[in-house]
């Protein structure tokens, strides 16, 4: 059983692919497969009937012999118009012979019980021609062998239907199987078709879908590219601004310090005039000092090889120490520095930037404040985060530089008494200061003097690197 049925299923394969060539899309190919199998039960048809009625005991006569053998003629020539790949010449030969010799069986006299036929010719010819006009010209044949049969000629000479029966009966059923079989084959192509096109474009929604989000994920890509190239453009620039600021500050306490050796050397200066010129050069190295530090807490940012290390801190305890650190710097401008926090207040965050930070912001104070002014720490207890304020009584800031310092990585302007500065103390600040949770902001308005604050977690609020 099983070796009948893989013939068969071969068999039908070799049927289905006569005529099949690459190049034809899926449903003309499906399309193909079922005319050929059309063509082949009409092949089938015309040989076995003919054999059934050697086996009748009734004498046809030449022209039912003629009749009941043409459906294999014909189908020869289509399936061999299919194999040359002459499709559409292959479906009007058999749209126009198979009408044609039906109606000339009934023209010669004779009913053969086959006017169904006509019905099958003219609704399949629809599906399977291309040409608009060769399915007008085939449905129209089709139906006027019709009506020419069924309702015009009425009088025939020989009836299949007196002399047998159940062959009249049979050509009726076989009539009715071919447009059954035939409509059906049409209806599970189309209905497999439909599938494969519905997976098809399914495959093709989720390719889509892919491909969009790989675009967005290259569009990220290309995003974080462009943004790292900014910031490595800026960090460049911002790298050669310093190194030329450095490279030129540098040299004047290097110079200040060669010049005073080299007079007490050469010219034995004694010790009032040697205290005259020291506190120029105690100037410019603590102003070396303050840059060196900053540039390498700087450096070591950028490299990434400082993190965060947070611990409870004392805000009033680290603002003493760094007011104590810098009452020399104060002291030779006559500044009064003092600190209004009173009692212990505590944040959460790393020791060393946090000193960096309020080291900075002092010194800025300083350096913008006449003589005879004052700096004053205080701090303010929110609810979720302590505000430090460093509050100056210096020149203040307009507007459009108020701007800058928020904005730029490094600005800087030179202090009351000529002090300079690269900048690099404040970008420190808010860097550091945004690794800690905290940010920074600044109120000013000329001649008034300026308030820096900067807010920290409170204490036991835990931080991210």
């Amino acid at each position: 059983m099983n070796k009948a049925a893989k013939s068969f299923f071969r068999l039908r394969g070799y049927v289905w692919n006569i005529g099949y060539r690459p190049s034809l899309g899926s449903y003309e190919k499906r399309k193909l497969g079922i005319f050929n199998v059309m063509n082949f039960l009409g092949l089938t048809a015309g040989i076995l009937i003919p054999l059934l009625g050697l086996f009748n005991k009734d004498h046809f006569s030449p022209t039912v012999w003629i009749a009941a053998g043409a459906p294999a003629l014909i189908s020869v020539f289509v399936l061999l118009a299919n194999y040359y790949q002459r499709y559409e010449f292959a479906r009007l030969l058999y749209f126009t012979l198979y009408p044609v010799v039906t109606t000339l069986t009934y023209a010669l006299g004779i009913d053969a019980g086959i006017e169904f036929f006509f019905v099958l010719y003219g609704v399949l010819s629809v599906f399977f021609l291309q040409s608009i006009y060769n399915i007008v010209f085939s449905f129209t044949l089709s139906m006027a062998c019709y009506f020419l049969v069924a309702l015009i000629w009425k009088d025939y000479s020989y009836s299949l239907e007196k002399h047998n029966f159940y062959f009249y009966v049979f050509n009726h059923l076989l009539a009715v199987f071919f447009i059954f079989y035939g409509l059906l084959l049409i209806k599970n192509e189309n209905t497999r078709y439909q599938n494969q096109s519905r997976d098809k474009n399914w495959q093709l929604r989720r390719s889509n879908l892919k491909i969009l989000r790989q675009k967005a994920d290259i569009s990220g890509k290309a995003a974080l590219l462009e943004e790292q190239t900014h910031q490595l453009t800026e960090l460049n620039t911002l790298k050669n601004k310093l190194f030329s600021i450095i490279a030129h500050d540098l040299k004047s306490p290097l110079y200040a310090l060669r010049n005073l050796f080299r007079n007490v050397q050469l010219y034995d200066l004694p010790g009032d005039e040697i205290k005259i010129l020291i506190p120029e050069v105690v100037n410019e190295l603590t102003y070396t000092t303050g840059l060196m530090e900053n540039l390498l807490q700087w450096a070591k940012s950028q490299m990434q090889v400082e993190s965060v290390k947070p611990q409870l801190l004392d805000i009033a305890r680290i603002t003493k120490e760094v007011i104590q650190l810098l009452r020399l710097q104060a002291e030779a401008k006559h500044i009064y520095m003092n600190s209004k926090i009173e009692r212990p207040v505590y944040v959460y965050a790393d020791r060393d930037m946090i000193n960096l930070v309020l080291r900075n912001l002092l010194s800025n104070a300083i350096k913008f404040t006449p003589e005879s002014g004052s700096i004053c720490v205080d701090a303010r207890e929110m609810r979720g985060h302590i505000e430090v304020l460093v509050q100056d009584t210096g020149l203040g800031i307009p507007p459009e530089g108020l701007q800058k310092l928020m904005d730029a990585n490094y600005y800087s302007t030179r202090g009351t008494v000529g002090e300079a500065g690269t900048g690099l103390g404040l970008m420190l600040c808010k860097e550091f200061l945004s690794r800690n949770g905290g940010r920074m902001w600044i109120e000013s308005e000329p001649g008034k003097g300026s308030t820096v604050s900067f807010s920290l977690p409170k204490g036991g609020v835990g931080l991210m690197d």
